[in-house]
């Protein structure tokens, strides 16, 4: 059908992008080793017949390090990731449960929500301490938000935030864009240049495979998923979905026999283009996206900025 047709050349295009960014990485990596290996050359203590005497230890040592860092701030950031799953999930557990009650077989929102929280792993005393917390008196309400701002060089970020304290949440999320040299901009203002979509990780797998499963799955589009920690080629994929079909295109992915990652696949602001910056730019709008992770009230952070958009 046509809109197959327009589905395949949308994907092969993506797939030619993917492909030239991942040969242009692989070129950056070996410019940036030999540079490595250059400035790892030292003079140690002359022999006797007055030649400088080369070390090449030094070399492997730094490698060894640098990526040894590289695993560990990726460990870190799991680590994060994983915690702000964790804390959306409680929140989510305390709204329904103080809007339906605390029990699952009567308040069928709570049952999926725990079936969910089960699915991604989250300790069970993790959903008992949150389905307490709503039957506290004193526990207040949780009221979902959301921000814009203009960031970094014509950038735009939309921040969404899942609080108990509409005060405290506006007033650190403000403080977070201000002090970053950012703007806070008015509703609407930034939003525009979002789609809200479903995004689908899937593991272990090719891209002929998931392009293909994508199509069958009703999906809008395929994206590279994220940076393999050995250097590699990534054997993972993003699959983008309309909102209303997030839930199916999940499940039959899953019947197709495909890895999905459960904490990685979620509703998102995806950029409708990407917006090019410098490197100075680029760090801080990085900077800025993390500072506004930092907080608890924050759920999720996107940005149209180059490098860093879902």
């Amino acid at each position: 059908s046509s809109s197959t047709i327009i589905m395949q050349r949308c994907i092969t295009s993506r797939a030619l992008q993917a492909r030239g960014a991942g040969a242009v990485a692989s070129s950056t990596h070996k410019h940036l080793s030999a540079k490595v290996h250059l400035a790892s050359i030292t003079l140690a203590p002359s022999t006797p017949c007055g030649h400088a005497r080369y070390q090449p230890r030094q070399m492997v040592e730094v490698v060894a390090g640098r990526r040894s860092d590289k695993i560990a701030l990726r460990k870190g950031k799991s680590d994060a990731k994983k915690a702000k799953i964790y804390g959306r999930i409680g929140k989510k557990i305390i709204q329904i449960a103080k809007a339906g009650g605390p029990d699952p077989v009567a308040n069928p929102k709570l049952g999926d929500i725990l079936k969910q929280a089960a699915r991604l792993g989250v300790p069970k005393e993790i959903l008992e301490r949150n389905i307490k917390r709503a039957t506290d008196t004193k526990q207040a309400d949780y009221q979902e938000l959301c921000y814009e701002a203009y960031g970094p060089g014509g950038t735009g970020f939309i921040v969404e935030c899942l609080t108990d304290n509409v005060n405290r949440s506006a007033s650190e999320v403000k403080a977070a864009i201000t002090k970053s040299g950012s703007k806070v901009a008015e509703p609407g203002s930034v939003m525009f240049n979002f789609t809200r979509s479903g995004s689908i990780l899937v593991e272990d797998t090719t891209e002929d495979a998931v392009f293909e499963a994508a199509m069958e799955a009703g999906a809008d589009d395929v994206g590279p998923g994220p940076e393999d920690e050995s250097g590699q080629p990534s054997s993972s994929f993003k699959v983008f979905t309309a909102v209303e079909n997030f839930a199916a295109a999940k499940t039959k992915l899953e019947a197709l026999g495909f890895k999905v990652n459960q904490e990685e696949s979620e509703l998102v602001y995806r950029a409708n283009a990407a917006v090019d910056v410098d490197e100075e730019a680029f760090s801080r709008c990085e900077a800025l996206m993390e500072k506004l992770l930092e907080l608890d009230d924050v759920d999720g952070v996107y940005t149209n900025c180059d490098g860093l958009q879902v």
